[in-house]
C-alpha cells in the first residue's frame, strides 16, 4: 500500500512539474528556442498554459484548435511536397516547372490563410478577444519559427 501511495505521489509530482514547466515556457514566448522546445514537447499543453482557458472557454476553443491543426497539417504536407520537388531536382528549373512549383507554394499558403480566417472566427466565439488575439499571435510565432527553420535548411532553386 505504501509503495502505491509513493508511486501515486511521484506520478502527481511529475504531472505537476510538467505543467509548471509549460507555464514557465509560456511566459517566455519571445525566446524562440524555448518556444520551439515547448511546441515540440506538447504544443497543446503549451497553448493551454499560455492562454489560461476556463473550462467553458476550453470546451469551445479546443474543437476549433483541433480542426485548424488538421488543416494546417494538410497545408504543411502540400508545402513539403513542393519542397521535396525542389530538392529532388537539384538542377536548374525549366520555366514550366518553376511556374508549377511557385503556384503550388501559393496554393499551400492560400489553404493556410483560409484556415486561419475560419479559426479566428471560431476562436472569437469561444474566448474573449484578448485571448483570441493572444492565441493567434502564438500561432504566428510558432509558424514563423518553423518557417525560419525550413527556409534556413532549403536552398534556393537554380
Amino acid at each position: 500500500m505504501k509503495k502505491i501511495l509513493v508511486a501515486l505521489a511521484l506520478g502527481m509530482a511529475m504531472i505537476t512539474g510538467t505543467c509548471a514547466v509549460a507555464q514557465d515556457k509560456a511566459a517566455g514566448v519571445t525566446d524562440l528556442q524555448a518556444l520551439r522546445a515547448a511546441v515540440k514537447t506538447d504544443k497543446r499543453a503549451f497553448v493551454a498554459a499560455t492562454l489560461g482557458l476556463t473550462d467553458a472557454e476550453a470546451k469551445k476553443f479546443w474543437p476549433a484548435y483541433d480542426d485548424y491543426q488538421l488543416t494546417l497539417d494538410a497545408s504543411n504536407r502540400q508545402r513539403n511536397l513542393v519542397i521535396e520537388d525542389v530538392i529532388a531536382l537539384n538542377k536548374p528549373l525549366t520555366d514550366a516547372n518553376a511556374r508549377r512549383l511557385a503556384g503550388e507554394f501559393v496554393a499551400a499558403d492560400e489553404l493556410e490563410i483560409k484556415a486561419r480566417r475560419k479559426l479566428l472566427t471560431r476562436v472569437l466565439k469561444a474566448v474573449p478577444a484578448t485571448k483570441a488575439a493572444r492565441y493567434m499571435q502564438l500561432e504566428d510565432k510558432i509558424r514563423d519559427a518553423a518557417a525560419y527553420d525550413i527556409a534556413a535548411a532549403i536552398p534556393l532553386v537554380k
